[in-house]
């Protein structure tokens, strides 16, 4: 039987892949997403739902192939078969022109805490739903080829 219930006992809305988040960073990213409730309600509770059923994992355990703030990841956009290279940032690192999300935006939201080969759906700032797959994940110590296809 399939159960909607993380490990940690919290309920997965139906077809959300699993995620992690280290304690490290789960503290200031409750704060940005409270923060950002006046700005935009609908992603920063977005954001909240997706920490409240997270499993923590304790700072230094999150595996290597899971997306955290400083992971630089390849994501295949389903819909159109193109393929992305991001690095998941703080708000106040964020630079698209580097190709820095912030994980207070829709793809940051969508890319926190999932590992390679999960796929899920997320919304454009234009309401377009996608699907998109996670290719690889490498943190910020390994190093990897900028790409875009």
């Amino acid at each position: 039987m399939v159960s909607n219930m993380t490990e940690a006992g919290k309920l997965r809305p139906p077809g959300a892949p699993e995620i992690a988040i280290s304690e490290d960073d789960i503290a200031h990213i409750e704060a940005l997403a409270e923060r950002a409730l006046q700005r935009n309600p609908a992603l920063a509770a977005r954001l909240l739902d997706e920490i409240g059923r997270a499993r923590v994992v304790p700072a230094g355990e999150l595996p290597k192939n899971v997306v955290s703030i400083g992971s630089t990841v390849i994501y295949r956009d389903d819909t159109t078969g193109y393929g992305k290279t991001v690095t998941l940032v703080y708000p106040e690192d964020a630079d698209m022109t580097r190709r820095r999300v912030s994980v207070v935006s829709p793809i940051g939201v969508a890319l926190l805490g999932l590992a390679e080969g999960e796929a899920f759906y997320w919304n454009t700032r234009d309401n377009r739903r996608r699907m998109l797959t996670v290719i690889s994940v490498h943190q910020p110590s390994e190093t990897v080829e900028d790409e875009e296809w």
